[in-house]
């Protein structure tokens, strides 16, 4: 029997249609992956699934009396209470078990009331088939796994970062064993041995889960089955995402083949009625004719265009473009030990560390966003400056990313703004939709377009894939291995930069 059974799903948000008519189920012990390219609604569909957002038309069945777990990063907390006594709650049911059995046996010692003592030792079995006296070991495990013991365990949540903060609510889904979870992106705050850690986790957790994710190393791991969302369809595939993405492209191929031969078929068939409609034979023309009309036709291949990316790159010597002595970055205090580092022309290093350790936080000071809290660091004169930030924020969310861009660069055309928006894989769609109603990738790939209208030498790039599709990744991966600037990037995604890095400088122990 199917845990969730989605029927006849329809969707628009604004003139955009999401899905129509889709459908998908979702059985036991499934380990389900959500892809599609940036905007086709894999996030909003997980708000249908939460009842959130009720579609258009569509039923979404769940199992009755089923536990469902959303990570919501936006969750309301208080930020009074310590990561310990948050992650507790995971067990609040547990805690008010073990009240209520100590207030029975303490009155059944004083009455020698034998029903008070047998409901007492009901709730002491209960509580050892649920692993209660355990529930501190596990705290302190799932904490290990994320890296939450690195951050402190009993600082307060009002304390934490944002970053630190969705890390601690996904800590407290997973302690609670839901019987099916509901993850969007949950590797975005993650460090590699993080997202490793959580990867076996879920590649072993014996429920169901549902999860969005653009790492696609990821989802190979974890996944036993994948939704993709294409052309307002959901379509689901068994096996692994590798194996989604063999049977995906033998469909392509299948239906490309079969577009072919039709349109041949309809081109011989007009050529013969064209020949012979006023002839002998017109009788047998016009017979054709009809079947041509009442065909059905398949739709010539519209799959998506990639995007293309290239940097405007200005000229860069071999010497040393960027020299970093005992700097100490934070906001109050140093969130470092001092940093030595520099970077040569034509460099292109990877900084790693902890989420939430100071890595952000190096780029914003170098970039002149906080100030240094000692020592210096110095680019070379000739160096110019390209900044891509992970935070997706935006003065005025009402702008479109037509306006956008026509703001940064005002000699632009609206002809010329479309096609560089359109190279980062921006929908002609999406160009006059406001910037806050558009996908975390679709976002991404407009402040990408914007970094990439200026001539640089030096990139400076913070998490730049968290948000992109895998045609979007791919086409800046290239343009990163093309680019004959300095690169200085921070990404958790090993595959996404192993094969062009020169070097890799772990920020928690200032080793090179």
């Amino acid at each position: 029997m199917s845990l969730l059974t989605v029927e006849n799903l329809s969707h628009s948000f604004i003139d955009k249609t999401l899905y129509e008519n889709a459908y998908f189920d979702l059985h036991k012990s499934e380990h389900m992956g959500i892809v599609g390219q940036n905007g086709a609604g894999k996030s909003t569909l997980i708000k249908i699934l939460m009842g959130k957002i009720i579609p258009d038309e569509g039923e979404i069945k769940w199992q009755p009396s089923i536990q469902i777990g959303h990570l919501d990063q936006y969750a309301e907390i208080d930020g009074n209470n310590t990561i310990w006594e948050y992650l507790k709650t995971a067990f609040e049911d547990l805690f008010e078990m073990e009240n209520k059995m100590n207030r029975l046996y303490q009155d059944s010692a004083i009455t020698g009331n034998t029903e008070q003592l047998l409901q007492a030792a009901t709730y002491q079995e209960q509580l050892e088939a649920n692993d209660f006296y355990s529930v501190d070991n596990n705290i302190n495990k799932i904490a290990a796994g994320l890296g939450i013991d690195a951050i402190g365990i009993d600082r307060k949540i009002q304390e934490l970062s944002g970053g630190q903060r969705a890390k601690v609510i996904l800590a407290k889904l997973l302690l609670e064993k839901p019987n099916v979870l509901l993850l969007d992106e949950p590797t975005n705050f993650l460090d590699k041995e993080h997202v490793e850690w959580l990867a076996n986790y879920l590649e072993a957790f014996d429920g169901t889960f549902i999860i969005v994710s653009h790492d696609f190393d990821f989802l190979e791991k974890v996944s036993s089955c994948i939704c993709d969302i294409e052309f307002g369809t959901i379509k689901k595939y068994y096996g692994k995402y590798s194996d989604f993405l063999r049977q995906k492209e033998h469909l392509r191929q299948d239906y490309i083949r079969r577009y072919n031969a039709q349109q041949k078929k309809i081109e011989k068939t007009e050529e013969y009625i064209r020949k012979n409609i006023a002839g002998n034979n017109s009788k047998i023309a016009k017979g054709r004719r009809k079947q041509l009309e009442r065909m059905e036709r398949i739709a010539a291949p519209t799959f998506t265009h990639k995007p293309s990316i290239q940097f405007d790159e200005a000229p860069i010597t071999t010497h040393t473009v960027l020299t970093v002595k005992d700097l100490e970055v934070g906001y109050v205090s140093a969130l470092l030990p001092k940093l030595n580092f520099s970077v040569m022309g034509g460099q292109k290093l990877i900084i790693t560390g902890f989420n939430g350790i100071g890595k952000s936080t190096l780029l914003k000071t170098l970039v002149g966003r906080i100030p240094a809290i000692s020592g210096y660091f110095r680019f070379s004169d000739q160096i110019k400056m390209g900044y891509y930030e992970q935070d997706l924020n935006w003065g005025n969310g009402a702008m479109t990313p037509l306006k956008i861009i026509s703001e940064q660069f005002p000699k632009l055309n609206v002809k010329e703004i479309r096609q560089h928006l359109a190279r980062c894989g921006v929908k002609d769609k999406n160009l006059s939709q406001a910037i806050s109603t558009l996908s975390g990738g679709e976002q991404s790939k407009v402040k990408l377009c914007g970094l990439l209208l200026s001539p640089f030498n030096f990139l400076i790039l913070d998490e730049p894939t968290n948000h992109l599709d895998a045609e979007a990744k791919e086409a800046l991966r290239k343009a990163l291995i093309q680019f004959k600037g300095s690169v200085l990037l921070v990404s958790h995604e090993e595959s996404f930069y192993c094969d062009w890095a020169d070097g890799i400088f772990n920020i928690e122990n200032g080793i090179m």
